[in-house]
């Protein structure tokens, strides 16, 4: 599956933070799974259950217990779960990722304007395939920096009903990405 057609059916991923929220999400309609917990002993385990389900499945790296912020890490991931890609907050860990030829998110929490402003300098400095900007509910900061790079943005965090998602896909996000089991339903 290629990064423009990840979102073409279904433009919602599941962000799931619990064993609960993985079982849930794999009974919705959503194609991608970011999964944000696990540890080095069971995210094998919770990668291929996603693929089993005929999902992708995105693991946020920084979020997995036992893992350092090393990129070695990434090295882990790819050699031993079936991953197709990895959510960072971290450039080298984006960096290291695409070495390994795996499907890169790079989030960022904007906060500010020192935050926005770091937006383009990181994101040029390690070519993600996607960036995740969290809150997802800003619908002029998503179409700023929409406008302002070339890389699909992902609408995150604090979505919470249709209206939400409306305004960030409409705001140019290509996606967004929720915990809200309520919001996968929308799908």
């Amino acid at each position: 599956m290629n990064q423009e057609s990840l979102f073409e059916d279904c433009p919602i991923i599941a962000a799931v933070k619990d064993e609960k929220g993985l079982k849930e999400c794999l009974q919705s309609e959503c194609k991608v799974i970011f999964i944000l917990f696990g540890n080095i002993l069971n995210i094998a385990e919770i990668v291929q259950r996603v693929k089993d389900a005929g999902r992708f499945a995105m693991v946020h790296i920084d979020l997995i217990a036992g893992l350092g912020s090393k990129e070695i890490s990434v090295d882990f991931i790819r050699q031993n779960t079936g991953a197709d890609g990895i959510i960072s907050t971290k450039p080298q860990m984006i960096k290291r990722a695409k070495e390994l030829s795996l499907l890169t998110v790079q989030r960022f929490f904007v906060l500010d304007s020192l935050s926005l402003q770091s937006v383009e300098k990181l994101r040029e400095a390690c070519r993600p395939d996607f960036v995740e900007i969290l809150p997802g509910v800003m619908p002029k900061i998503i179409r700023r920096i929409v406008s302002e790079i070339d890389t699909p943005v992902i609408a995150g965090g604090l979505i919470t009903d249709k209206e939400d998602i409306v305004q960030a896909l409409s705001s140019g996000a290509a996606a967004i990405s929720s915990t809200n089991e309520a919001v996968w339903l929308l799908a």
